[in-house]
């Protein structure tokens, strides 16, 4: 049981991690707000991947707000060999209420604040959390561009974006990586994860198992599971991982448990056959 098995991913051209990585936003509180339910073992789950060998954890500085990276930094710093990715741009109203403030004031604002709750010098993957619709996207580009330049960020990735989108930003900096939603049954970014497939970009997933859709019901992804002796939702990981070579799955959890068989799947090898069967199934979902 180990991320090794996922394969790797360069991102940006300079930075390796095994594909399976780990997404942190579920060690928050409900609605993504305040201190998780159990902090200990939120504390267990983050101490537990460098076992696991899942080099790549993406937060945010919105989860909790705040919570999530500091969590990070109280169970792992000085990260040996980790790459803590990080997003900033969405402002949190409560329980489950995101608004994106993309003004170059607040941007550089979020990028300094991770940087002093995390522990870091550089932030190795910083993301915009979405674009701000009120506030010229050029603008905000160029305001990371900037932060590029003076050496607070090494990569910038970006999230919930088009293919437009992405090219618009590569006028100001090269997009290193691409979040975006994506699983088996809501593959609305298809277009997205094809483009960052021709031009090596990490492509994301957020809601990599989420949403339903053939769900753990469906007779093709409970007869794959059978067959292999795994479960729906590992085979589903295990279906992102063959889709393309730049997926970046961050399945998160807040227990040790959830978080060891989400790894298990990239153990998991899909036949070609196994692939296209729960392509089919999926697409008629």
């Amino acid at each position: 049981m180990t991320a090794k098995a996922s394969g790797t991913f360069t991102l940006g051209g300079d930075l390796t991690i095994n594909r399976m990585g780990f997404g942190a936003m579920r060690i928050t509180g409900k609605g993504i707000w305040g201190e998780p339910a159990d902090h200990a073992e939120a504390l267990r789950v983050l101490q537990r991947l460098p076992a696991l060998d899942v080099n790549f954890i993406d937060t945010a500085d919105a989860y909790g707000p705040d919570v999530s990276e500091d969590l990070i930094c109280e169970a792992l710093h000085p990260y040996d060999g980790l790459i803590i990715a990080t997003k900033g741009g969405h402002t949190r109203q409560g329980p489950d209420r995101w608004t994106p403030v993309g003004r170059p004031e607040y941007l550089r604002q979020a990028v300094l604040m991770s940087m002093r709750r995390l522990k870091l010098e550089r932030i190795d993957l910083w993301q915009l959390h979405r674009i701000d619709q009120y506030t010229d996207r050029d603008v905000q580009f160029a305001a990371i561009a900037q932060m590029q330049r003076e050496g607070l960020i090494r990569h910038v990735g970006l999230s919930e974006v088009t293919v437009e989108e992405i090219q618009a930003a590569q006028k100001h900096f090269p997009v290193a990586s691409v979040q975006n939603m994506y699983n088996m049954t809501q593959r609305q970014s298809e277009p997205v994860l094809d483009y960052c497939e021709q031009h090596n970009i990490g492509f994301i997933p957020w809601r990599p198992v989420g949403g339903g859709g053939i769900g753990g019901e469906s007779r093709a992804l409970q007869e794959v599971a059978t067959r292999l002796g795994a479960t729906p939702l590992q085979v589903s990981l295990a279906w992102l991982l063959k889709r393309s070579p730049v997926m970046i799955p961050i399945p998160g959890t807040s227990t040790v448990k959830h978080l060891e068989e989400n790894v298990a799947a990239a153990d998991l090898e899909l036949s070609d056959e196994d692939f296209r069967l729960l392509d089919g199934a999926a697409a008629h979902a």
